[in-house]
């Protein structure tokens, strides 16, 4: 995770949400979220598609 940049993480997690992956995984994501104080903005579905 820690290799990953934060725009990369960020779409990740929108990415995982989206295709409703495993709860594990986007907890995973949300942690690491929270540990580098990134803001998670509440979107839409079709602002995920792009």
């Amino acid at each position: 995770m820690k290799k990953l940049n934060n725009e990369c993480l960020l779409e990740t997690y929108y990415k995982a949400v989206e295709l409703h992956l495993e709860s594990a995984f986007i907890r995973l994501l949300c942690r690491e979220i929270k540990r580098r104080n990134l803001q998670i903005k509440k979107h839409d579905v079709s602002d995920l598609s792009a």
